[in-house]
């Protein structure tokens, strides 16, 4: 069995000392405290693996010490030691989120055991962080080259590390969810739940019972306790999309559910204690909305504490190139293949001069489907919509007529120049020689519509 750093928090002097004997004979390093005060300033430290702890202690009980360390945010394992073993007193140490619980007098042989589980469990803990950093890692990351998506990704990096809401604006398929998933990820909650919620998905009757839940039997229909999703998504970020769609009454709870940092599930009979990061987006002027009376102010200015604003795609076409290396990126992580997905010139050129009236999800869209009907990683038109090919022709006719006739322009105006010259600078007789009236000769060489009649 592994090294552990343990704690033994229990107030009779000869328990302590025979626990913290046997502990040290195993291989761990111990340290003891004889009281709950003792016992937070050593947890504070933010290295101990292992609390051993006694429920009862001199100026307070094990479980308030359990519940404090959670709250800090600490992950130190607790088990529970108690010379009045019950029902109860089982329910309540596992309630507040001990490992388990020992009987005095305590057995060695048993405890060492449990250790030796909660060592195997750490270790599967710390495998599978370590390999979702592993995975992470991997997966492809997009570089933008605009400085309008740069200035937002620098912004990203202020506020993640902060607990302050943010507002993120822009149209639809942006990328709104991203930017919040960004903020998650960079933030110190990234190990804890990110869960997005579409506010224009959920009936109104159902608002409050979904964020903050209800006790069995609290209306019709309610056959079970829900916790809700600010419990659900506790020490985690709370993305709110479409907030703009919340009716008024929901927009005051939630406000106060933000700002006193408690719920109160319809039914109960007392509010608990939520640690959560609240990030909303919208494709709505809330401002807008705020003036007409459809969003409240207050509400308004509590999300907007920061506000990330995401330009459409047509107005940074310089991320297109991007934003198509990243999604065919990201096809060949999702399918596990060596060989890259790459496009043909002629592909490559659709995609490039598209105006993407549906922004990121659009060409997201459009990258996902040729990937999946490519047959041999060489994406060609062939792959590509329809209508975009057909777009993608009408723009290329309609350049070409327009270069044409600023070519032929360019022609006549020299043919008229020449003839100027030829007249030793009489434009009169220049027009003349031409056949066509002096307001004709004058508006080719300036390249207006004229008169060609002579």
């Amino acid at each position: 069995m592994a090294n552990l750093h343990l704690l033994v928090v229990e107030d009779e002097a000869a328990s302590c000392q025979v626990l913290a004997s046997v502990l040290a004979r195993a291989g761990h390093t111990v340290d003891v405290a004889r009281d709950v005060a003792t016992a937070q300033g050593r947890l504070a430290r933010g290295d101990v693996d292992v609390v051993l702890c006694d429920m009862q202690l001199p100026d307070g009980s094990g479980i308030d010490l359990l519940k404090q360390n959670r709250a800090a945010g600490l992950e130190t394992t607790f088990v529970m030691v108690t010379a009045f073993a019950s029902v109860e007193t089982a329910v309540e140490a596992l309630r507040a989120g001990a490992y388990d619980y020992l009987i005095k007098p305590v057995r060695h042989a048993e405890l060492l055991h449990r250790l030796s589980q909660i060592e195997a469990v750490r270790g599967l803990r710390d495998e599978n962080r370590a390999l979702r950093r592993a995975v992470k890692d991997a997966k492809p990351v997009c570089t933008f080259t605009s400085q309008s998506m740069r200035r937002i990704e620098r912004l990203i990096d202020k506020v993640a590390p902060t607990d302050s809401t943010v507002l993120i604006t822009g149209a639809s398929g942006t990328g709104k969810t991203v930017v919040a998933h960004a903020l998650h990820e960079r933030s110190s909650r990234c190990n804890h739940p990110f869960l997005a919620v579409n506010c224009a998905a959920i009936p109104d009757q159902l608002l409050e019972s979904e964020f903050f839940g209800n006790v069995k039997g609290a209306f019709t229909g309610a056959d079970r306790t829900r916790k809700g999703l600010f419990v659900e998504v506790e020490r985690g970020t709370l993305f709110l999309d479409e907030i703009s769609e919340l009716p008024l009454h929901m927009q005051t709870k939630l406000l106060h559910a933000i700002e006193d940092k408690q719920v109160r599930p319809i039914g109960g009979s007392s509010s608990r204690h939520v640690d959560v990061r609240i990030v909303a987006a919208t494709n709505r002027d809330l401002q807008a909305l705020v003036a007409r009376g459809g969003f409240r102010e207050d509400l308004y200015f509590r999300l907007s504490m920061f506000e990330v604003s995401i330009p459409p795609l047509r107005e940074r076409p310089e991320d297109i190139r991007a934003l198509i290396s990243f999604a065919l990126q990201a096809n060949q992580h999702m399918r596990g293949t060596s060989k890259p997905f790459e496009l043909d010139p002629e592909a490559e050129q659709i995609l490039m001069t598209h105006d993407w009236p549906g922004n990121v999800r659009e060409l997201e869209n459009v990258i996902n489907r040729a990937c999946i009907l490519v047959e041999d990683h060489l994406i060609t038109v062939d792959e590509l919509p329809a209508e975009l090919s057909r777009r993608s022709l009408a723009s290329a006719a309609a350049a070409d007529s327009s270069s044409l006739r600023e070519r032929l322009r360019r022609v006549e105006a020299e043919i008229v120049m020449q003839a100027i010259r030829d007249a030793g600078g009489d434009r009169k007789l220049a027009a003349q020689n031409l056949g066509i009236s002096l307001s004709g000769l004058y508006a080719k060489v300036t390249g207006r519509n004229g008169d060609s009649a002579a």
